[in-house]
């Protein structure tokens, strides 16, 4: 997948625009740091074998991917947030996520090293 089909290219243009580059950059770092945090926390849904937690962080890492423009990532989450899946069909989505993460990460970096 390109970085194209990865990113909200019209989302981060106007950020680019309106806040700068070094700000977009901030919040590039702060969604890394905060991303750990969400996968983490979703792997743990699956631990405990909890839809409600599963739904609930599921549905906060989508909102912190929309709001910095990884699409691809954000689309995935709208599919697999309210699953009723079993627990290792979710593992299997919740493994997914770490390399989506990584993929759409590495696109937002790539697309800002253009700016």
């Amino acid at each position: 997948m390109n970085k194209i089909e990865q990113l909200d290219i019209n989302l981060l243009d106007g950020y680019i625009d309106s806040l700068g580059q070094s700000i977009v950059q901030q919040m590039l770092d702060l969604y890394i740091q905060q991303s750990i945090t969400y996968i983490h926390d979703i792997a743990d849904a699956v631990i405990q074998e909890s839809q409600e937690l599963w739904q609930e962080r599921c549905h906060k890492m989508k909102g912190a991917t929309g709001s910095v423009g990884l699409v691809s990532l954000h689309a995935k989450l709208v599919t697999i947030e309210k699953l009723t899946d079993s627990w290792s069909e979710k593992n299997k989505h919740a493994e997914e996520l770490v390399v989506a993460n990584e993929q759409a990460v590495n696109a937002f970096k790539q697309w800002l090293l253009t700016k």
